[in-house]
């Protein structure tokens, strides 16, 4: 009993972090600074680059540079956003699935609320 305790606690902190963008695309995703009210996050991706699921809690986006992304939100709703170098915007929590569909590399700072 007390094993099958511990490899649910197990599986259950596998699962709450497994959509963690760090984590679930971390070739894209780097934590840039992190303490107990805010992390920040460096998001950079090609053009046609997709990632995987995944969730942000409320943040401010930071754009870098321009770029052109389609977000496809987990009841299948697909938006697609637009953004010039130095344009900012706030967003409550979300989880969805992003995908460069423009001609630019994606570079933005995330900086999520905790």
């Amino acid at each position: 009993m007390l094993r099958c305790l511990a490899m649910s606690v197990l599986l259950l902190g596998s699962a709450a972090h497994a959509a963690d963008p760090a984590i679930t695309d971390n070739d894209k995703y780097k934590v840039r600074f992190e303490n107990d009210r805010v992390r920040v996050l460096e998001y950079t991706d090609k053009p046609g680059e997709k990632t995987h699921q995944h969730e942000h809690p409320a943040f401010v986006l930071y754009a870098v540079s321009p770029f052109k992304r389609r977000l496809t939100l987990p009841d299948g709703k697909v938006l697609t956003r637009e953004f010039k170098a130095g344009d900012v915007m706030w967003s409550e929590a979300q989880a969805h699935v992003g995908e460069n569909v423009g001609e630019l590399p994606t570079h933005v700072i995330m900086i999520e609320m905790k």
